[in-house]
């Protein structure tokens, strides 16, 4: 994917920039298998009580594999600006705080880490790069989120 060439933007209420449908594109790395992918597809921020409901689908290609993937997140915002993200079954997964625009996260798994750095570039344009490394894993996963058209 190409880099960007706008400058980050701060957001002050995290729901509210997070919410409705956006596009997105995921360029996918994985090192120990040495296989490249994408998915390209839909995610989706939809209320669910005073929290929000992430789910993503899309087309996904990693190496010969081509299919369907589906994901799913609970995000709950103890403050306007802030989230804590968790996993379907409300396991925690990280923090997330974008009033300065970016954020850096770091998730362990067993003995692998996830570390994550998240951009928003104004109220359409949201970026997250992954890393995951340890025993069981070696990628890199870069995800690129427009807002959908016509959509909030």
């Amino acid at each position: 994917m190409p880099a960007l060439q706008v400058s980050t933007s701060g957001v002050p209420d995290l729901r509210a920039f997070l919410i409705g449908a956006w596009r997105l594109a995921r360029a996918i790395d994985d090192r120990r298998g040495v296989r490249a992918g994408s998915l390209h597809g839909r995610a989706v921020f939809a209320p669910q009580g005073t929290g929000l409901r992430y789910r993503e689908e899309g087309r996904l290609r990693l190496g010969a594999h081509a299919g369907l993937a589906r994901q799913a997140h609970v995000y709950r915002f103890p403050e306007p600006q802030r989230a804590k993200v968790c996993f379907e079954d409300a396991r925690p997964f990280h923090d997330l705080d974008l009033s300065a625009g970016t954020w850096e996260a770091v998730h362990f798994c067993g003995a692998d880490t996830y570390r994550g750095r998240f951009q928003a570039f104004g109220p359409g344009l949201l970026t997250v790069h992954w890393t995951a490394t340890g025993p069981r894993k070696d990628y890199a996963m870069f995800s690129r989120y427009r807002r959908a058209p016509g959509v909030t």
